[in-house]
């Protein structure tokens, strides 16, 4: 297990929260929604993120693309408007 995490860069919350201009919440609301999975520390839990991923969310957003979609709902359920989460 030790070998995976010195093979992959992983980077931490806040790193990517300032990589990609969104705050920890966001990033933790994406994780939970599994729009952006995030990695748990072997020793502390914390979450985690690969640094590839965070580098394709970026190039995507370069690039014109929109990475990643929510949709707001109301309190009784219903799709309100669907948004970009990410600012360009």
């Amino acid at each position: 297990m030790y070998d995976r995490w010195m093979e992959k860069k992983f980077i931490s919350i806040k790193q990517a929260s300032e990589m990609l201009n969104v705050s920890k919440l966001t990033l933790r609301n994406w994780d939970k929604d599994g729009k952006l999975p995030a990695f748990r520390h072997p020793i502390n839990n914390y979450r985690v993120y690969q640094l590839e991923d965070i580098e394709k969310i970026i190039r995507q957003i370069e690039s014109g693309e929109k990475p990643i979609r929510t949709t707001r709902r109301s309190k009784t359920g219903a799709r309100i408007v669907p948004i970009i989460s990410i600012k360009d």
